[in-house]
């Protein structure tokens, strides 16, 4: 499994990288072979210390699995007596983080592009989990051949899932507040009625 995080946000000015504010952090796993991607999971995580990443790999990754990260300190704790952590520096290594974590980057490229795209940019942080797991949904199956199988599975998670309720979907704490008023007195546009042209073919 490549693991990695990555951020979801445009330019902010400040810290740059791992310790930036204003943008969400979020962790992703591949499945990885000779014969190429396999499954991918894609988790919102508060930060990118050793506890969230623990917590992000027992959730999604099977405990004894090979695990292929970059090289960030809060790795090898992460991973400790759980998993097989092998750990590359991208800076000493001389090469772009996507040659070192191909698998991992092609996934964020991927669910960055279909969120910019499809979604238009317009998800909010509190929904963001909702909109991986259906990303991670449609990845996942990119292969099946079997469209009723989809849709049985589709159909089964809807069942046996949790109700959403509208408190669950609308955006708590997020409404804009109304704008300011003005500080000047806006002036009439000048009328548009010019009154009776002079057609002369009308006479």
């Amino acid at each position: 499994m490549e693991v990695d995080e990555s951020f979801l946000g445009g330019p902010e000015p400040g810290v740059p990288g791992r310790g930036a504010l204003g943008k969400v952090l979020f962790a992703g796993a591949v499945e990885f072979d000779q014969r190429g991607f396999g499954r991918a999971r894609l988790g919102v995580i508060p930060d990118a210390g050793a506890v969230s990443l623990s917590a992000f790999l027992d959730a999604n990754v099977e405990p004894g699995s090979r695990v292929v990260t970059d090289g960030w300190s809060a790795y090898p704790r992460a991973t400790r007596d759980s998993y097989q952590h092998t750990g590359t520096s991208v800076a000493a290594s001389g090469l772009q983080a996507h040659e070192v974590l191909p698998a991992v980057h092609r996934v964020f490229s991927l669910v960055k592009r279909w969120l910019m795209g499809t979604m238009q940019g317009s998800v909010s942080p509190e929904h963001l989990q909702a909109y991986f797991d259906e990303w991670v949904f449609r990845f996942n199956r990119r292969h099946s051949r079997s469209r009723g199988l989809l849709f049985h599975t589709l159909l089964r998670q809807a069942v046996e899932g949790q109700p959403v309720t509208y408190r669950s979907l609308r955006k708590a704490g997020r409404t804009r507040p109304p704008p300011p008023p003005a500080h000047v007195v806006r002036r009439r546009p000048q009328s548009l009625d010019v009154g009776r042209p002079e057609l002369p073919w009308r006479s």
